[in-house]
């Protein structure tokens, strides 16, 4: 039986802002009013209903939560700071149904999103934390992707797969992105296409890192009794772990691992039970991790796991995943899950699923000296009404 942990509290809406590639004139703060005022009017609720606000976002700087809930004429009981990157939607959303049950708020909008002008991106990878700072950064490192191209080709190395291996990946996200009008990125893309990229740092090229976007998410959290009869997404299982092996692996497998048996059995389901997967996918690597992770290649043979995921007979990253779609900054950290409680609402439009009723979705994120310090990973139902 699925665990009753997280009764009480449901999620009634998410949106997503259309991402876009350059830098948005109306700054982070007015992304992220936009998506409040579109979660809203997808919900239901009004700002007068709204007494929880939690934020994500690098770009919000100097301004925190509190700022944002006087742009927006808020006053809340419950506010939230986040700064877990791609582990902070989960994050977010765990706090908030927390905060539901113990009465600390009704109804909680979740926000997240970023808009980079070029020397905003500059100033984030450089100074990401200290140690980027003192340590990565008088390498000339230029940020994440010389990091991930070293455990990309230790993983390859582990497993024997080519970089077409990978690209199978980036194709079929690609494909999913074409039918999602708010991907950035929904040109064709084949396989030459992708063996014929340029290099960006050796062996990853330019499909196999993430696209810098500006854009925001939303999501609103709500007390049960008070969504009615509005389709809605109930969390049936929720684990996290925060720096569980000190950066002294290898990368090539995350705190997934070690809470991946405990998410399935408060659950009450397994990963062949789930209709889609959305993961977090910052590098294709990555994605295959967590897939592994969280038990989708239980005898190990990520080629079978890659050949399931490229012929959609295991549907992962419907949106195009940040791969495509873009990473909008901390935006990417509940990317997946708006694009998940999306599909189990019905509202998935050319990419929508049939009878899709269970998604697991994971978070990853915060680069430490190796590679990212947080994971966390949620199983969602449709519930309350929501079409089958």
């Amino acid at each position: 039986m699925p665990s009753r942990d997280f009764d009480g509290a449901l999620i009634a809406a998410a949106v997503e802002v259309p991402y876009r590639r350059k830098h948005d004139e109306a700054g982070t703060a007015g992304l992220l009013a936009q998506a409040f005022s579109a979660v809203l009017a997808r919900s239901g609720f009004t700002a007068k209903d709204v007494d929880g606000l939690g934020v994500s976002s690098f770009t919000l700087a100097p301004d925190h939560a509190i700022d944002m809930t006087w742009r927006l004429g808020l006053s809340t009981r419950w506010n939230m700071d986040d700064c877990n990157g791609g582990a902070s939607g989960i994050n977010m959303l765990q706090h908030a149904i927390r905060a539901i049950q113990h009465g600390d708020a009704n109804v909680i909008v979740l926000l997240s999103g970023d808009t980079f002008a070029p020397a905003d991106f500059k100033r984030l990878v450089e100074h990401y934390n200290v140690v980027t700072r003192d340590y990565l950064r008088p390498l000339q490192n230029g940020g994440p992707n010389s990091l991930f191209a070293m455990l990309t080709a230790r993983h390859a190395r582990r497993h024997g797969l080519t970089r077409a291996d990978y690209g199978r990946l980036c194709v079929a996200q690609r494909e999913w992105a074409m039918r999602n009008p708010g991907a950035v990125y929904r040109t064709s893309l084949t396989l030459d296409d992708y063996l014929r990229a340029p290099m960006v740092a050796d062996p990853l090229c330019r499909f196999d890192c993430v696209p810098v976007v500006s854009g925001a998410n939303a999501i609103v959290v709500a007390r049960a009794d008070r969504v009615g009869g509005r389709p809605a997404v109930q969390v049936q299982a929720l684990q996290s772990r925060f720096n569980h092996d000190h950066q002294d692996g290898d990368g090539l497998s995350t705190a997934m691992a070690c809470f991946a048996d405990t998410l399935w059995r408060d659950a009450g389901a397994a990963p062949t039970q789930m209709d889609l997967a959305c993961v977090y996918d910052d590098y294709p690597a990555m994605s295959l991790i967590q897939l592994a992770d969280l038990g989708f290649a239980p005898d190990g043979d990520l080629r079978a796991l890659i050949a399931r995921v490229a012929s959609q007979a295991l549907p992962v990253n419907t949106s195009g995943g940040q791969l495509s779609a873009g990473q909008a900054g901390a935006a990417g950290g509940m990317h997946g899950l708006v694009e998940a409680i999306t599909q189990l609402q019905g509202a998935a439009g050319e990419r929508q699923l049939p009878d899709a009723a269970l998604a697991v979705v994971s978070g990853y994120g915060m680069v430490g000296y190796r590679y990212a310090m947080c994971a966390n990973a949620v199983v969602l139902a449709r519930t309350n009404g929501a079409p089958s």
